[in-house]
């Protein structure tokens, strides 16, 4: 189906650099569309779409124009394996397609031009907020149709904008998160922004040529497993969480990761998050730089692949990307990104459903099964054995997919009991952080030594 606008759109302009142009309902002919709006920054004109069922398809209006197109926001799947996706802001002169429901195609052609002249003008910064407006409405109309309950932080967006025959303003929702997961992913949109604007992905990707290369992340798990014959331990350097509080006071992170590594841990997993666990990628860091060969998983709230870019730079493996908060769509592209810069992805999971989801998308070598309802932070390690049993297990081991065990692990019994119900590897900090010596933390944990 072809949403074809109003004939008064197509006497319509592009507007100039700067400019926007938006078009509610009333303009298509198809029920399902609620708006479709363009928004030009400098020389790149790029557009977001948003309805209750992707996708919409390119108008006649839209074809007469499209070699003035030359990038699209990421959050439609691409068809081709090609990684030119990964770099939208260097492909000038590239073709992509993108997938449409099974009533057709959208494509856009990508070719250097500009936007054509217009009366109406607004600010770039004004287009830049509506088109992270438009982004953060999509994705949540996405996630909310793949049951992630976790929402983007609302945008108040810009005013009222008359454009022709058409306007624009963003609704506003309330500024109240649900729960302290919510909160968390608003927190993390905020400090994400403000450190995009002092390290854009140009500068990290130069940064990248000098950084120290990346350890196998998930072949030393498989390899400690075979060895030891239990569960590879990835040890946490964590100091605080919001469920449990200061875990350690005298907290020297490089200490207690040496530590780690003399026990008998496999990997280390590093919290970066400053605000809720008084983590820092400072951290992660000094870690990398202090001589420590276990690989290392940055332990942060990952909403845009810029986060895998700095975790990169700042010497991680391998980076977590949650379930509960990224649409399939993001993972995808997010578990790209990571072969792309050499990282290991642990795809954490924590639901059935989120299970199933994840189960579905290729290219997934680490998955994470939480016992904690990252909602209301509640414990119950059966859930393991739970998203483990029938038809979803037998999937794992087709694929060979390593799964982790992640909270709720204070004891050997513990650790039997995910490692029977098919975990070959486990992420623990508080029962080991806690101790005065972390390295005999390990062996109380798994009621032996680990570190032959």
């Amino acid at each position: 189906m072809y949403c074809t606008p109003n004939p008064a759109m197509n006497s319509l302009p592009l507007p100039k650099v700067g400019g926007l142009i938006s078009f509610p309902s009333s303009h298509f002919a198809t029920p399902k569309s609620r708006y479709f709006s363009l928004a030009c920054v400098p020389d790149n004109l790029s557009f977001s779409l948003s309805s209750s069922s992707l996708p919409f398809l390119l108008s006649p209006w839209m074809e007469k124009r499209k070699p003035h197109f030359r990038s699209l926001v990421y959050a439609i799947t691409p068809q081709q394996e090609d990684d030119t996706i990964l770099d939208q802001d260097e492909d000038e002169g590239k073709a992509f397609s993108f997938e449409g429901d099974k009533e057709g195609l959208l494509e856009v052609v990508a070719e250097e031009g500009s936007a054509m002249h217009s009366e109406y003008h607004v600010s770039q910064g004004e287009a830049l907020r509506v088109e992270k407006w438009e982004v953060d409405r999509f994705q949540d109309e996405v996630a909310a149709s793949q049951g992630i309950r976790i929402r983007r932080r609302p945008s108040t967006g810009p005013p009222l904008h008359h454009v022709g025959p058409s306007e624009f303003r963003p609704e506003n929702e309330g500024n109240t998160s649900r729960n302290i997961l919510q909160e968390i992913v608003w927190q993390k949109d905020k400090e994400v922004y403000e450190l995009k604007e002092r390290k854009p992905l140009g500068l990290l990707k130069r940064v990248l040529d000098k950084a120290l290369p990346t350890r196998d992340f998930v072949g030393a798990l498989k390899e400690s497993y075979s060895r030891t014959g239990v569960p590879g331990l990835i040890a946490e350097v964590k100091k605080a969480s919001p469920s449990r509080g200061v875990l350690r006071e005298d907290f020297d992170p490089v200490e207690i990761a040496k530590a780690y590594e003399k026990g008998g841990a496999t990997c280390l997993s590093v919290l970066t998050d400053e605000k809720f666990f008084m983590g820092s990628f400072e951290n992660l860091e000094a870690i990398r730089n202090s001589g420590v060969m276990c690989p290392l998983l940055c332990k942060e709230f990952i909403i845009d692949a810029w986060q895998i870019y700095y975790a990169r730079t700042k010497g991680a493996d391998a980076v977590l990307l949650i379930a509960a908060i990224l649409p399939d769509l993001d993972i995808k592209y997010m578990v790209k990104i990571c072969k792309l810069l050499g990282l290991a992805a642990l795809v954490e999971v924590h639901d059935e459903r989120e299970m199933d989801r994840v189960l579905g998308i290729d290219g997934i070598k680490l998955i994470g099964i939480n016992n904690r309802d990252l909602e209301t932070f509640k414990v119950d390690i059966s859930n393991t054995k739970k998203l483990l049993q029938g038809e979803r297990g037998e999937i794992i081991r087709e694929k060979g997919i390593i799964v982790v065990g992640e909270s709720g692990l204070f004891t050997p019994a513990d650790i039997a009991y995910v490692q029977e119900a098919g975990v070959r590897a486990v992420l623990v900090g508080e029962s080991i952080v806690k101790q005065r010596d972390p390295a005999q933390g390990i062996v109380e944990l798994f009621g032996r030594e680990i570190s032959y």
